[in-house]
C-alpha cells in the first residue's frame, strides 16, 4: 500500500543528479512542483523531463539560471518554448506512437516520477484523467512513484488509464484544482477557406484524426457542416471539432474496423467544456499512445483521414513543423505517424494544411518556400507527403516528380510570391531549364 506523505518530505526525496519525470500536460505535479523549488538551491544536476507543460513550473521560476535543474521536453508547449529560448529547456525528439516503446527500451532511468490523478476507484486505481499518452510505461520504468491526488481532474475510460495502488509509492493530497484550460483556438477567414477544401474530401465513415489549433478546428466544424455521417474518431489528441462531431452525432464510429462506436483519443488539453464531455463518457475511449498512433495501429481503420497543420513547406514537399532554423517551437509529435498511417490504410488520406503567407516583424512572408532555411528540422519529409492545402487550393504530391512537385506547390503559394518562388525553382535546378 502506497505511503501518504506531504509534498515537502516527498521533495527531499530528490537528490543532486536524479533524473525526475513530471508526466504530461494538464497533470503535471503542482504541490511537489513547489516544495521542490523550495530547495532547488540545494541541488544540483537534476533533470526533469516532462511534455507540454501547460501552467509554471516553480522550479524554474526559482531557478532563472537553469543552474541547479535542467528540463527537457518531449513536445513544446507555449512555456516550454520560453524555456527554450531562456537555455533553460531542451527538446527530446521523438514520433509519439513510439513514446512507450522509448521509456521501455532506452531511456535510461527514472528515479522519481511524480504526477496527479484522479482519486482512488473502488478496485484501488487511480485514473490518469486526460493524460494516457504514456503513462503505463512511466510506472513500470520509475524506481519510485508519487501520485497527487486531485479530485477536480475529469476521469476518463479506457482500458490502461490507470496505475493501481499496488504499484505506487507515496500518495499526496492536494486540494481540487481544475486542470489548466487551452483557450479555443480563433479560426481565421484563411482557416476557413482551407477548411472548406479539406472538408470536401471527407466521405461517409471517414476515420478523423485532427491536429491542434484554428485550422483543424474549422475543419472539424465544415465537416459537420456538411452532413457526412458514421464517421470515426481515432486521434492523438481531443480536440473541440472531434468532441462536436461524437456529441452531434456525426462521429458514430458505427464503420470503424477497431474501437467500433468508440472516439479513441491519447490525451486532451482544451476548455473546460472539452474537459465536461471526456469525464465518465463512454462514448470516448482514452489508450496510449501506441495504439492511438503507431501507423500499423492507426491503419487497421479504413479511410483513415489525417489533418494537420503545418509551419512552411519547401518546393519538394518537405514539412517543417516544429522549427524554424536552430529555434525549436513545438514537437513532431504524431504529425508524421498520421500521415503514414493514413497512406496504410485501405482508402486512407492525409492533408497537410498551411495558410500560404505570414506576417515577420510587419513584413508578410511566403510559407511556400524554395528551401527551408539552415537547421530546421524536416518534420514529414517528401517522401511521405500526400496533399498539400492553402487557401489557394490542393495538390497531392504523390508519385510526381521533383520539378512537377515544385510547379504544384508553387500553385498554392500566394500569388505575390509565385514569380520569385518560380525563379528560384529554376535558379536552383529544381525544374530544369527546359522543363516543359
Amino acid at each position: 500500500m502506497p505511503q501518504l506523505i506531504t509534498a515537502e518530505d516527498a521533495a527531499k526525496l530528490v537528490k543532486s543528479g536524479m533524473w525526475l519525470d513530471y508526466g504530461f500536460g494538464a497533470t503535471q505535479t503542482e504541490a511537489f512542483d513547489k516544495a521542490l523549488a523550495a530547495r532547488v538551491h540545494e541541488l544540483s544536476d537534476v533533470k526533469v523531463r516532462s511534455c507540454l507543460t501547460s501552467r509554471p513550473r516553480a522550479f524554474q521560476e526559482a531557478d532563472p539560471e537553469g543552474a541547479h535543474v535542467f528540463s527537457a521536453s518531449w513536445h513544446f508547449s507555449g512555456y516550454d518554448r520560453r524555456q527554450f529560448d531562456a537555455g533553460r529547456c531542451s527538446y527530446i525528439p521523438l514520433n509519439l506512437g513510439e513514446w512507450p516503446d522509448l521509456y521501455r527500451r532506452f531511456v535510461e532511468r527514472v528515479d522519481i516520477a511524480v504526477f496527479q490523478v484522479c482519486p482512488k476507484d473502488a478496485d484501488g486505481n487511480y485514473n490518469f484523467s486526460i493524460s494516457a499518452s504514456y503513462m503505463r510505461a512511466l510506472v513500470e520504468k520509475a524506481d519510485v512513484v508519487i501520485v497527487e491526488v486531485n479530485p477536480a481532474l475529469p476521469y476518463c475510460l479506457g482500458p490502461d488509464n490507470a496505475v493501481h495502488e499496488s504499484e505506487v509509492d507515496f500518495v499526496i493530497e492536494v486540494p481540487a484544482l481544475p486542470p489548466a484550460e487551452l483557450p479555443s483556438a480563433v479560426s481565421s477567414e484563411v482557416d476557413l477557406a482551407i477548411a472548406r477544401l479539406v472538408a470536401a474530401e471527407i466521405r461517409d465513415g471517414d476515420c478523423l484524426q485532427l491536429g491542434i489549433g484554428g485550422l483543424p478546428n474549422a475543419v472539424g466544424r465544415a465537416v459537420a457542416g456538411a452532413g457526412v455521417r458514421d464517421l470515426g474518431v481515432h486521434t492523438e489528441m481531443m480536440v473541440e471539432g472531434l468532441v462536436d462531431l461524437v456529441k452531434n452525432g456525426a462521429a458514430t464510429g458505427a464503420r470503424k474496423q477497431i474501437d467500433v462506436g468508440k472516439a479513441v483519443y491519447a490525451f486532451a488539453i482544451g476548455t473546460a467544456d472539452i474537459y465536461a464531455a471526456l469525464d465518465r463518457n463512454s462514448a470516448f475511449e482514452a489508450r496510449q499512445v501506441d495504439h492511438t498512433n503507431l501507423p500499423a495501429a492507426v491503419a487497421r481503420n479504413h479511410n483513415v483521414c489525417s489533418v494537420n497543420s503545418t509551419g512552411q513547406m519547401d518546393l519538394q514537399g518537405q514539412a517543417a513543423s516544429e522549427a524554424d532554423g536552430y529555434r525549436h517551437f513545438s514537437g513532431t509529435g504524431g504529425q508524421l505517424g498520421f500521415v503514414r498511417a493514413a497512406y496504410e490504410s485501405q482508402g486512407g488520406r492525409s492533408f497537410l494544411c498551411m495558410p500560404s503567407t505570414y506576417e515577420k516583424h510587419g513584413v508578410r512572408k511566403s510559407r511556400v518556400v524554395a528551401g527551408l532555411a539552415p537547421g530546421t528540422a524536416v518534420t514529414v519529409p517528401r517522401t511521405d507527403v500526400m496533399h498539400v492545402v492553402t487557401e489557394y487550393g490542393m495538390v497531392c504530391l504523390k508519385a510526381l516528380s521533383v520539378p512537377e512537385r515544385a510547379k504544384a506547390m508553387i500553385s498554392i503559394a500566394h500569388p505575390d510570391f509565385r514569380e520569385e518562388l518560380e525563379r528560384e525553382a529554376y535558379a536552383k535546378g529544381l525544374i530544369p531549364k527546359h522543363y516543359f
